[in-house]
């Protein structure tokens, strides 16, 4: 038996218990975050209609920059939510739902979507431009360089995640010609 000081092949100096929250295979969070802040990702919007939140249900948005194209024979993409996060826990039992691909003059929009502890949704989609997708019933933001509406193919734990593959029923393109809005090392950014 190693003594507790002595770390392996298989242990590295911050395992559980470090408050960097270290992995037993040696690679801390925050050494994780730090390198894959440095992949530049487009940001969208992922958008549903709750029917069961209130009397006419309630429309529920969440930014993500973890949105890929997976196929196109048959039309998937994915994106991936935080295991117990809103838009999850309505995916789980919603299979339709919107992906508003944001242009840089909706970084307001992706700030206002991304925070933690947020007034209700309904309320956040009030001064923001949109229409309801005839395939989904989800809101398509008005100025998106693209639209598109799904419905769940497959949900895949991976995590603290969930990847959901999304079969694409219809698309449109608002705003074709916009400038496209990024996420890199933890902001928002514009190319150019």
């Amino acid at each position: 038996m190693l003594p507790s000081s002595t770390t392996t092949a298989s242990q590295s100096p911050t395992a559980a218990g470090d408050p960097r929250g270290g992995h037993a295979e040696g690679v801390s969070d925050e050494e994780f975050r730090a390198a894959m802040s440095r992949l530049t990702g487009g940001v969208v919007l992922v958008t549903a209609h709750d029917p069961d939140e209130g009397p006419r249900g309630e429309d529920i948005g969440m930014t993500a920059t973890a949105f890929l194209s997976v196929s196109l024979d048959p039309p998937l993409v994915l994106v991936s939510l935080r295991n117990g996060s809103r838009m999850d826990d309505l995916l789980a039992e919603q299979p339709l739902w919107g992906v508003s691909v944001l242009s840089e003059a909706q970084r307001q929009v992706a700030g206002r979507f991304s925070m933690k502890g947020r007034v209700s949704d309904r309320l956040l989609f009030a001064d923001v431009p949109h229409g309801r997708g005839p395939a989904s019933g989800a809101p398509l933001l008005a100025g998106s360089l693209a639209t598109l509406e799904c419905r769940t193919h497959e949900r895949v734990a991976a995590g603290d995640h969930t990847l959901v593959i999304g079969r694409v029923l219809a698309t449109e393109l608002p705003a074709p010609e916009a400038r496209p809005l990024t996420y890199f090392r933890g902001r928002y950014h514009h190319l150019g």
